[in-house]
Order: C-alpha cells, then sequence, then structure tokens
C-alpha cells in the first residue's frame, strides 16, 4: 500500500485498542444507555477495583470516548457521543453473543431484545416496530446510499406525538438514520429524530425503563396509541407492562 495513502486513512489502532480491554468494553458498554454514572458503579459493573477503574477511566477520557461531569466531589461519566456509540453498536452486531448460563440472564436477554435504549433512542423489536410502520405507511423513505427522509405525513404523525420534528433538523447530528439492530438485524430510527421519539416517549410513559440495564418496557398505553398513531402492528402483550 502507498505510503501517501496510509498518511490520509484513519488510524483507528489507538482507538481499536482502548476498546479492546474487557473492563474498559464492559465500562463503554454500561454507559450505552445514554445515562452518565459514577466510576465507583462502572468500577462494580466492570468488576475492577475502584483505582483500577480510574486507571481505564483516565484512558478513555484521554482517547475522546468518554466525557466527565463534576457535581460537587462526584465525577459522573457518559460516552462522548453518538459517534462512539455507533462504533460499539457496530462491534456488537460482529460479536459473539455471551452464553446464558441462568435464568435471570436469560430474562434479561429476552426484556433487551424487546426493547432497549440505544445510546440515545430506541432499539429492539418495538423500535424496528415503530421504523417498519413508518415505511409501510409512507412516512418514511429509504433514499440512495441509506439516507432516509421523513415525508410530510410523517412529520405530522410523529409531530402528533409531540416530537419537535423541526428542531430535530435543525440538530447538529444526522436527522433520520436507520441505524441496524444488533440484535434484530434489521434497522431503527436512529440520529436526532430518533433521540427525540424516544424521550417523548418515555415522557408520555408509553415507554418505562426496566430492571435491566438499557432495558425498556412498553406500557398499554404505549401499544394502544403506537397502534393508533403510527400504525405498529405487532407489539404483543408478553412485553407489557401496566400503565
Amino acid at each position: 500500500m502507498p505510503a501517501e495513502y496510509i498518511a490520509m486513512d484513519a488510524d483507528v489502532a489507538p482507538v481499536a485498542a482502548l476498546i479492546a480491554d474487557p473492563a474498559r468494553a464492559a465500562m463503554l458498554t454500561a454507559l450505552l444507555d445514554g445515562r452518565a454514572l459514577a466510576a465507583g458503579e462502572l468500577a462494580r459493573l466492570a468488576g475492577v477495583s475502584a483505582p483500577t477503574a480510574s486507571s481505564h477511566l483516565a484512558r478513555l477520557l484521554d482517547g475522546g470516548l468518554v466525557t466527565v461531569v463534576s457535581q460537587g466531589r462526584h465525577r459522573y461519566y457518559r460516552l462522548a457521543g453518538p459517534d462512539v456509540a455507533a462504533v460499539l453498536e457496530v462491534l456488537a452486531r460482529v460479536s459473539d453473543r455471551p452464553a446464558v448460563r441462568s435464568l435471570r440472564q436469560s430474562r434479561q436477554a429476552r426484556l433487551l431484545r424487546e426493547a432497549r435504549t440505544c445510546y440515545d433512542h430506541l432499539a429492539g423489536r418495538v423500535g424496528v416496530e415503530i421504523y417498519d410502520a413508518l415505511v409501510r405507511e409512507g412516512r418514511l423513505l429509504d433514499e440512495e446510499e441509506g439516507a432516509r427522509r421523513i415525508t410530510d405525513a410523517g412529520a405530522a404523525a410523529l409531530a402528533g406525538l409531540g416530537v419537535d420534528v423541526e428542531a430535530a433538523r435543525l440538530s447538529r447530528r444526522r436527522f433520520a438514520p436507520g441505524c441496524l439492530d444488533w440484535l434484530e438485524r434489521r434497522p431503527h430510527l436512529g440520529g436526532a429524530l430518533g433521540a427525540a421519539l424516544l424521550e417523548r416517549l418515555l415522557d408520555a410513559g408509553w415507554l418505562v425503563r426496566g430492571s435491566a440495564r438499557r432495558a425498556l418496557r412498553l406500557t398499554e398505553a404505549g401499544r394502544d396509541g403506537l397502534a393508533a398513531t403510527l400504525g405498529c402492528k405487532d407489539l404483543s402483550c408478553d412485553t407489557l407492562v401496566t400503565s
């Protein structure tokens, strides 16, 4: 390969090395729900001591994969942005699934498959069904090179749910990309519009946070509302909690 080509290409090795460590990978995965966590909680989730966690977090900070927010004497860490989350989701798609060794793990896996956060937007079977319904009803158009366009009817339907479509359109991030779901192997709605939709569904109580990290649960009001407003047809009762 010509040297001038190598010089122009991205140097992915340092980032890959940061993610490759099992403890750091566990910390980054824990932050995939978009919320900030304290160093002590990240240490517990990664199964390492507090000093070891601090060392790992310092490296992740230096590498630009996480940011830190200080509140008094406490420091809370979160992913540096949606691009970092996207990298982790892609790695999840090409990685083997961990073996399920207990009923608790089996239940958590089922909950994550049904509905979960993908950084700040909705993934899982519920997220995929919303995406499919938008396409099926002609409200979201798949265009060339993976681009997606919300039609006027789609913008009106989402605005009717209370989603600020124009604010999402003016965001500095991508507006409405399809994000390939690493469990369903089909797209769910990502980007600024996907984030705005998830925020609205949580505010309305149509989704609630589940017992497993990143897991979400659909309420009866959410099932009925999504069917009425977006035409979602395949949200079965075994995914529900009482609203």
